[in-house]
């Protein structure tokens, strides 16, 4: 039987590379389909997930096991992709002078794909969605992870689904 994520932890916590090896393995797939769901570039998306885990490593002994490991290491993946766009928008707010205006879509009739769909939605929407709709993350664990009220995270949800159906011209079942 493998081990917990509780038994790796610990072992992570006495310097076993193996054991944090293995916590990168189980939760890798967890913590890059929600950056990528939540980030614009697939790129960026898999340079923060690697920064997530090196973040986890050096800060494995914050971990309370309060919540679950994944929910743990996708709350730093959130983490490091706001500081990831606050950098971005200083970087270009530098080179441009000016901010930019986000257009979603210059013709109503035209459809977008659920990628660019994703794009347009608030942040917190975004994450929301990306956590409970593509994650398979509980309203609760995405609550943990987003530190927002349980009724906060269950509205950005249900707006957040209702406008990518919009946006997609699907139909509420």
């Amino acid at each position: 039987m493998p081990p917990s994520d509780a038994e790796l932890v610990a072992a992570a916590r006495r310097g076993s590379q193996g054991a944090f090896r293995e916590i990168a393995l189980r939760h890798q797939q967890a913590v890059r389909a929600f950056l990528r769901r939540a980030l614009a570039d697939p790129a960026d998306a898999d340079d923060l997930a690697q920064e997530t885990f090196l973040a986890a490593w050096t800060g494995l002994w914050r971990y309370r096991g309060q919540a679950s490991l994944r929910s743990w290491l996708c709350a730093i993946a959130w983490k490091k992709r706001l500081t990831h766009d606050r950098s971005r928008r200083r970087e270009r707010l530098r080179h441009e002078g000016l901010p930019t205006i986000n257009v979603v879509d210059d013709c109503p009739n035209r459809r977008l794909d659920v990628t660019a769909a994703l794009k347009s939605l608030p942040e917190a929407q975004r994450a929301a969605v990306a956590l409970c709709l593509g994650g398979e993350f509980s309203h609760a664990e995405a609550a943990q992870v987003l530190r927002l009220p349980l009724g906060t995270l269950k509205s950005h949800v249900e707006r957040g689904r209702a406008k990518l159906l919009a946006l997609l011209g699907g139909e509420d079942e």
